[in-house]
C-alpha cells in the first residue's frame, strides 16, 4: 500500500541488472551515470539516499569498483514529466464530487499515477479527463506535472476510498490535514494465521530495506509509522485467516502491508511481503480495501465521512454469514 503524500522515493524506474564485462572495473558512480543519464552529482546523490545495492549490499561509496556479474539494484529519481495528456477511456468511480475535491473508489489494479512499468491509463488520466483544472494545480507549482491534484495514493493492487484536490485551496486543506494526522483512514484487510489480540497498535519505524531497495521495512532509523488493528472476524477453512479493520495514524509507503508481515500475519497474497500466492485472487490483488475515508472540508471545515463496501473479488473470501 502507498499512502504517503508528495513525492515518494520509489516513484522513479527501478535499475536491475547484472554487471556486464563492459563495466567491469568501472566505478559505480560512473556507471549509474552510463546507464540511466543521470549527472555524476545526481548518481552520488542516488548512491547517498541508500537506493543503490550491489549484491543485495547498499553501496553508498561512489568510488567503488564494480565486477563483472554482479547484481546492481538502483531506485532512480523520477524523471522530469510534462504533465500527463487526459484520458476519457478510463473509468473513474466518483464516490462525492464537490467544487473543491473528489473521492474516489479506486479500483483494484489500477495505477494512481504515471511511474516505473505504467505510463498510460492511469487514474490520473481520468480524472484529467473528468475535471481538467486539476492541471492547473501543477501550473501553479503546487503538484509534480505527473499527479496533478493527488493528495494521497494506494497501491496498485489496494482498491478503495481516495481523495483528490480540483482547486488550490482543496490542495492545501486537504494536505495539510493529512499531514496533521486529523484525515481518518480506515481498511479493512484479511491476513495470515490468527491475530491473538483483539485490537492493537503496531508502532514501528518503516524505511527502506537494506537488501532491496524497492521494498520497505522496519528500521530504527526509520521513520515514525503507527498502524492500529481490529479483529473483526476469524476464518479456519479453507485456510486460517484473520480479518481486520484498520487505521492509518501515519502514511508511509507500504505502511500496512510491512507492518502485518513484521508481526507475522502478512496481507493475504502479498506476495512481496511474505504470503504465497492465493489463486482466488489476481496476481497482483492482495487483499486490502480503503473502506472509510472522513476528513474536513476545506472551506466549510463540515466533517465529511465516505464508505466504500468491500468489492466483490475481496467480499468472496469472507465467510458468507458474516455481514460487514
Amino acid at each position: 500500500m502507498s499512502d504517503s503524500s508528495g513525492r515518494d522515493a520509489f516513484d522513479g524506474e527501478t535499475l536491475d541488472l547484472v554487471i556486464p564485462s563492459t563495466l567491469d572495473a568501472i566505478r559505480v558512480d560512473r556507471a549509474l551515470s552510463m546507464l540511466t543519464g543521470l549527472s555524476r552529482s545526481e548518481a552520488h546523490d542516488v548512491l547517498l539516499s541508500g537506493a543503490v545495492s550491489v549484491n543485495a549490499k547498499i553501496v553508498v561509496k561512489p568510488s567503488t569498483s564494480l565486477e563483472e556479474g554482479q547484481h546492481l539494484v538502483a531506485v532512480l529519481p523520477p524523471r522530469a514529466s510534462d504533465g500527463v495528456a487526459p484520458d476519457s477511456a478510463v473509468e473513474v468511480d466518483v464516490v462525492l464530487d464537490d467544487e473543491d475535491f473528489a473521492v474516489i473508489n479506486k479500483s483494484p489494479g489500477q495505477v494512481v499515477h504515471p511511474g516505473a512499468g505504467q505510463r498510460h491509463g492511469t487514474l490520473v488520466a481520468g480524472l484529467l479527463a473528468r475535471y481538467p483544472q486539476m492541471q492547473e494545480l501543477s501550473a501553479e507549482g503546487l503538484c509534480d506535472p505527473s499527479r496533478p491534484g493527488i493528495v494521497h495514493r494506494l497501491d496498485k493492487g489496494t482498491s478503495g476510498l481516495m481523495v483528490v484536490a480540483k482547486t488550490p485551496e482543496g490542495f492545501l486543506g486537504l494536505s495539510h490535514q493529512l499531514a496533521e494526522r486529523v484525515m481518518e483512514r480506515t481498511y479493512l484487510g484479511m491476513v495470515q494465521g490468527h491475530v491473538s489480540e483483539e485490537r492493537g497498535v503496531v508502532d514501528a519505524p518503516i524505511g527502506r530495506s537494506t537488501r532491496t531497495p524497492t521494498l520497505m521495512t522496519v528500521r530504527s532509523d526509520g521513520r515514525p509509522a503507527r498502524t492500529g488493528y481490529e479483529v473483526i472476524t476469524r476464518v479456519d477453512k479453507p485456510d486460517v485467516l484473520t480479518l481486520l479493520r484498520l487505521r492509518l495514524e501515519t502514511g508511509r509507503t507500504h505502511q500496512i502491508r510491512v507492518h502485518l508481515a513484521t508481526i507475522g500475519h502478512p496481507v493475504v497474497n502479498d506476495l512481496r511481503y511474505g504470503h504465497r500466492r492465493d489463486r482466488r485472487l489476481d496476481e497482483e490483488r492482495f487483499f486490502l480495501h480503503s473502506t472509510t475515508l472522513a476528513f474536513h472540508h476545506p472551506r466549510s471545515d463540515e466533517r465529511i465521512s465516505t464508505h466504500a463496501p468491500l468489492p466483490s473479488d475481496l467480499r468472496d473470501l469472507v465467510p458468507p454469514e458474516f455481514e460487514l
